[in-house]
């Protein structure tokens, strides 16, 4: 069975929950872990769906135009990397269609896919999918079925559906988990893939699969630059951050080599054969 593999293309400072004001006096690597993450699918043949910050597309279009052409999926992170349930719909729609507009200019393709910022599709912002929607959006990939502090709704499908708008349908795309002790535990990302021992992620990704499901993992390219830059941070987000990045690099080359991956897209287009 294929799984899917997404990739959150942010800098390493877009995802600690600093103010965009302050990104310009962050050193940035993204040239760096983008480089290094693409040379890794490129020597499995792995094609992944890469989920774009636009303000990585505005300012770095060059890196954005080498993901499409190798052969990858581009789809939106947003365009400033902020939670949407802190924000209005009106913001949102403004964010969301500055995104499309830089990444579309770029590609010259439509973009179908959507991944929030911090999972932050929660049941505060289920606005979100009537904007998304309306703005061409195919399928969304926000939803994560855990209990987490920044994010999360708890009782949503496991699996992919289908979520009835005012516009329209979009197709939900989870982050994958197993179910435990009445629990939805995630082994299949970000920081739960540098904390957990790498048999009992793979142990995860077969039950997944045993249940006739393609395990969607994530992972950020900044989590294969252990040497990025070090903040004073409050500890509930440099414990996630920081911990075991030097792993990251040895699990993720483990996964392309136990397991077969494609974007998003190719998965939606088996479905509806």
């Amino acid at each position: 069975m294929k799984n899917i593999l997404t990739i959150d293309l942010e800098d390493w400072y877009q995802g600690i929950e600093l103010a965009p004001s302050a990104w310009d006096s962050c050193e940035s690597r993204i040239e760096h872990s983008v480089g290094k993450l693409l040379e890794l699918l490129d020597e499995s043949g792995t094609k992944a769906t890469f989920f774009v910050l636009g303000y990585v597309a505005e300012n770095c279009p060059h890196l954005v135009r080498e993901v499409s052409s190798q052969g990858h999926e581009i789809g939106t992170h947003g365009y400033s990397h902020q939670l949407i349930y802190k924000i209005n719909p009106s913001e949102f729609s403004s964010d969301i269609k500055k995104s499309l507009c830089i990444l579309e200019d770029i590609t010259g393709k439509a973009v179908k896919g959507h991944r929030a910022p911090y999972f932050s599709i929660t049941n505060k912002s289920l606005w979100a999918l009537d904007i998304l929607v309306e703005n061409g959006i195919h399928y969304d990939s926000s939803i994560f079925p855990i209990n987490n502090y920044r994010y999360g709704i708890p009782d949503a499908p496991r699996h992919p559906y289908r979520i009835e708008t005012k516009n329209g349908y979009i197709l939900e795309i989870p982050i994958s988990t197993v179910r435990l002790f009445s629990k939805n535990l995630s082994f299949t990302g970000g920081f739960y893939l540098r904390f957990f021992p790498y048999r009992l992620i793979k142990q995860a990704i077969k039950k997944i699969n045993d249940e006739g499901l393609s395990a969607v993992v994530y992972l950020h390219p900044w989590e294969l630059d252990p040497d990025h830059p070090r903040l004073n941070l409050p500890l509930r987000i440099s414990l996630t951050h920081y911990h075991n990045l030097a792993s990251t690099e040895k699990k993720l080359r483990a996964l392309l080599n136990d397991f077969e991956f494609q974007p998003v897209t190719s998965m939606i287009n088996e479905i509806d054969k």
